[in-house]
């Protein structure tokens, strides 16, 4: 069965808010977690609306969703809670309203930063893909200490402020009643620990910046500003929690020769005078080959000419674009006394009723122009 639309899963429009989506998530949270629903199905839906709202709710996740849709690049492949991955109503409490809910663990596995990496693609390899290798600078865990942060042979400790929890309750006497605040434990950092050997590769923090080689494969069809999602290729998770992902933002370099709207070419082509009054068979380039293009008689500047098949192709895999060629025929310059010779015999021949008979309304609405009609 196909996925539904994430937008219609939330009931919001492709131009809500951050706010909106926040909010219309929280109503179906209440209504669908398996923790409070009796609804049928309860348990499917609610991992829907979970999955919706984890893409929506970040810009570029959201952002990948708008361009490729389910079918993009690296599209479910992670990033998602499993179907067992519900939490606590208390938990989503606690999501909207800061507190009043359970205390969540703060040594619990926790999913790294995403990263992103802009590429600068040449036009051709944005229409036929490409797969490089790039090197990434990115935070992991520190073999050194297995991620702990400690020196070899010592273990963190409890912090003896907060108790291992990481926060820090603090109460206050208001006209209205005793009113406890919990805060991050400064000294632990909310950590809940407190390295005092420090690991010397790491220095204490338990994850050192490395640079990896990361494959990437991008897809045929992408456009300037795209996204191609990398799973898994962010930075390491915390305390065993899995790594986020990588982000390639598309640069496209300009063409000398052809223009590119959606899966669509454009290229302007030059005939001569004789060419176009006489017409002629030509060759085009298109990023496809050379193809053979005739060009009947009489044909003026401006006109273009389609070419199926001959731009892009989709980057969902929807087939391909056509090239668009445009004419422009172009007006001979230095020409010899024998050339100006048989040009001043043409338009004797041709007489001045020539260009008002074959173009009588574009003269037509000239001179009502001129007159102010």
């Amino acid at each position: 069965m196909s996925k539904r639309d994430y937008y219609e899963v939330l009931g919001v429009g492709q131009d809500a808010s951050q706010q909106d989506i926040k909010k219309a998530y929280r109503k179906l949270a209440r209504q669908y977690h398996p923790d409070v629903s009796d609804e049928e199905n309860a348990q499917e839906k609610f991992k829907e609306v979970k999955e919706a709202y984890e893409t929506l709710s970040d810009d570029q996740k959201r952002a990948q969703y708008d361009q490729f849709g389910h079918d993009g690049p690296g599209m479910g492949q992670g990033g998602f809670g499993g179907a067992e991955d519900f939490g606590g109503f208390s938990d989503i409490f606690d999501m909207f309203f800061g507190g009043g809910g359970r205390r969540r663990d703060p040594n619990a596995p926790r999913r790294g930063n995403d990263l992103q990496y802009s590429i600068i693609l040449e036009f051709e390899e944005a229409i036929f893909g490409k797969s490089t290798d790039v090197e990434i600078p990115r935070e992991e865990e520190c073999d050194t200490c297995d991620g702990s942060g400690a020196k070899p042979g010592t273990s963190p400790e409890t912090c003896p402020h907060c108790q291992g929890a990481g926060q820090i309750n603090q109460e206050q006497n208001t006209p209205f009643g005793r009113v406890v605040n919990r805060r991050v434990c400064h000294h632990c950092q909310g950590s809940g620990k407190i390295v005092k050997d420090k690991c010397d590769t790491c220095g204490g923090n338990g994850r050192v910046t490395k640079t990896d080689s990361i494959h990437i494969d991008i897809p045929a069809g992408v456009e300037e500003g795209q996204q191609v999602r990398v799973p898994g290729k962010g930075e390491a998770g915390v305390n065993g929690g899995p790594a986020g992902d990588l982000y390639v933002v598309i640069q496209v370099k300009r063409h000398e020769f052809y223009e590119r709207e959606g899966d669509h070419i454009f290229c302007e082509v030059p005939l001569t005078f004789a060419q176009a009054t006489l017409g002629d068979e030509i060759e085009v380039p298109t990023l496809h080959g050379k193809v053979k293009l005739k060009i009947p008689a009489g044909t003026q500047t401006g006109k273009t000419f389609r070419l199926k098949g001959k731009g892009s192709p989709n980057v969902h895999g929807r087939g391909h674009g056509d090239q668009h060629v445009k004419i422009r025929v172009v007006t001979p310059q230095n020409l010899t006394d024998r050339q100006k010779e048989i040009l001043r015999e043409f338009n004797e021949i041709s007489g001045n009723e020539s260009a008002e008979e074959q173009h009588g309304n574009f003269f037509e609405r000239m001179k009502r122009a001129f007159k102010g009609e």
